[in-house]
């Protein structure tokens, strides 16, 4: 007979418990790698981020054969073995220092590239010179050069280096006083009475598509719009004159910088943003540029096909994009899940719902951006237009993308994480208080609305969250569905509505996509992504910190419902 072993109680527990740790200490294990790769993530992108705004050092860089840069080091990295260009002793001289370096010497107007490979080996000597200046400009990229002299109103001031600097910034502050003259003209004065010219235009345009050109009232309506016309066109055009005497103004006050090969460049001092001498400022000297660099990105506009400047107006598109979402989103996962779990009848019905709710939240995002692009964008917004806008036809006034069909389209994306969430919060309400409030004389609908629904409250926040964090990171469907590269015009501002939906506009996850993918200028272009990316991440969590401290609060408030 088989002899067969039999474990004691004492050892079945020893086991059970051996496994038991073992899976906890894998559990734990798999937990602490998740969190160790998302801190290395977050830590790379900070490193990257912070770091790209801090003003580097300017080198003078020799080459063999007299050339000469000046020039950042933006990279390093080693080159493979026997690439050269001038036989035998190049190559020889390339294995001994097989690395080249990525210079950026900036003056793309002319040098027509921002960037030069420069290998190791062909360097003669580096230094960093003094007086040597890095200036930002509204255009063309930075230049990497020395002062040379200003000229103002006809007269010329040469630079020194003591105090050339100096001055040249006292002249920038009154320049940019004149430049947001100029910007305020322009861009606020001279646009709204364009967009009163339009509304006129389309006044006239609307009454013949009505027919209404045909009777003696609607000749003598015409008649007055096209009066009114004249006296908006003579204001704009005294405001054209002044803002052509300011531009004028402007171009006379000058300032003029050399190469280290002493080549001349003369530009108007307002298209200068921001200068200084890396070489020799303090660390306070640095401090100060980096955080005036840091208050232009998060408060300014972009520039240089936004590989440089601010991204203000994606941080506005970003959050006003997100509360419209959760505007939308919120009601509506909540009224269906109360249908689901209160009132719906529960069977193969209901559960065929919700299975499609559970399978609609695995559905890929760029299908709901083409799903929204066809209904809400060409069906709901050409039907809008067709009624109500029809003197616009055929340009698109709702039938095009904007931030409202954006909205309702990320709406649609994030429902399923709502609905799920408010159901299992829903099914945590306690049964006993459901029966203590019909047994008090409630209603069905009063029990919902102010016991039901208060008490679920905290498991609803977190579905607004989860659908939240969703949401803000979504590119795919805003890219067919209303955001753009460059927004001219926000979705909010002085005008009459004041709120804009029709409006296309910018969000900073496009914004990564376009300066990272789509820059001209891809190497230039590498800081504003780390810093639009840490700039996102810190916006989602900002919103996600707000909607945890009051799911907190609401727990609190309701922890009694338990008892």
């Amino acid at each position: 007979m088989a002899k067969v072993d039999v474990l004691s109680d004492s050892e079945k527990r020893a086991k059970r418990k051996l496994w038991g740790n073992l899976l906890s200490w894998g559990a734990g294990s798999c937990l602490g790698i998740a969190i160790l790769m998302i801190a290395v993530l977050l830590g790379f992108i900070m490193i990257r981020g912070f770091g790209a705004l801090w003003p580097q050092p300017i080198f003078e860089i020799n080459e063999k054969g007299g050339k000469t840069h000046l020039a950042l080091i933006h990279a390093a990295e080693s080159m493979e073995k026997g690439i050269g260009e001038e036989g035998a002793a190049e190559e020889q001289a390339l294995n001994e220092k097989p690395t080249r370096l990525l210079l950026r010497v900036g003056n793309r107007d002319l040098y027509g590239a921002d960037f030069v490979w420069v290998p190791e080996s062909k360097i003669v000597s580096s230094m960093q010179p003094e007086g040597a200046i890095f200036v930002e400009r509204q255009e063309w990229g930075p230049f990497l050069g020395f002062l040379s002299h200003m000229t103002l109103e006809g007269k010329r001031f040469d630079l020194s280096v003591a105090s050339g600097l100096k001055r040249l910034h006292d002249e920038m502050a009154t320049a940019k006083k004149r430049l947001n003259k100029m910007h305020h003209l322009e861009k606020g004065v001279i646009g709204k009475i364009n967009a009163r010219m339009e509304k006129k235009r389309l006044a006239i345009k609307k009454l013949e598509v009505k027919g209404k050109l045909e009777t003696l009232s609607g000749q003598k309506h015409k008649e007055d719009i096209e009066h009114q016309l004249e006296g908006l066109q003579a204001e704009y055009e005294e405001i054209a004159d002044e803002l052509l005497e300011l531009r004028a103004e402007d171009h006379a006050f000058t300032v003029t910088f050399k190469t280290v090969e002493d080549r001349e460049k003369t530009l108007p001092i307002s298209e200068v943003v921001r200068i200084h001498q890396p070489n020799d400022l303090t660390v306070f000297g640095k401090t100060g540029v980096y955080l005036s660099r840091i208050g232009e990105f998060v408060f300014g506009q972009p520039r240089e096909a936004n590989s440089e400047g601010g991204v203000a107006p994606a941080i506005f598109g970003t959050v006003l994009m997100t509360f419209l979402m959760i505007l939308f989103v919120v009601p509506l996962g909540i009224m269906a899940a109360l249908f689901l779990h209160e009132y719906a009848k529960q069977g193969p019905i209901v559960s065929a719902v919700r299975i499609a709710v559970n399978n609609l939240a695995g559905v890929p995002s760029i299908v709901f951006g083409v799903f929204g692009l066809g209904f809400f964008c060409y069906m709901i917004g050409g039907t809008i237009d067709k009624f109500w806008f029809p003197e616009r036809l055929p340009t698109p006034t709702f039938g095009g993308g904007g931030i409202l069909w954006a909205s309702l389209t990320l709406a649609l994306l994030t429902v399923p994480v709502v609905i799920v969430a408010t159901e299992e919060a829903l099914v945590s309400v306690s049964k006993g208080v459901r029966e203590a409030s019909l047994a008090c004389g409630a209603t069905k609908l009063q029990t919902v609305l102010h016991v039901i629904l208060p008490a679920a409250l905290p498991g609803i926040i977190t579905g607004t969250i989860l659908a939240m964090a969703r949401g803000a990171g979504e590119v795919a469907p805003l890219m067919i569905t209303g955001v753009v590269k460059l927004a001219p015009q926000l979705p909010l501002d002085a005008v009459p509505p004041f709120l804009h939906l029709e409006r296309r506009f910018m969000h900073l996850g496009f914004h990564i996509y376009d300066v990272g993918f789509q820059s001209p200028n891809v190497e230039a272009s590498k800081p504003m992504v780390f810093m639009t990316t840490l700039l996102l991440i810190g916006i989602v969590v900002c919103l996600n910190i707000a909607a945890i401290r009051i799911r907190s609060q609401l727990r609190e408030r309701f922890a009694g419902a338990k008892v």
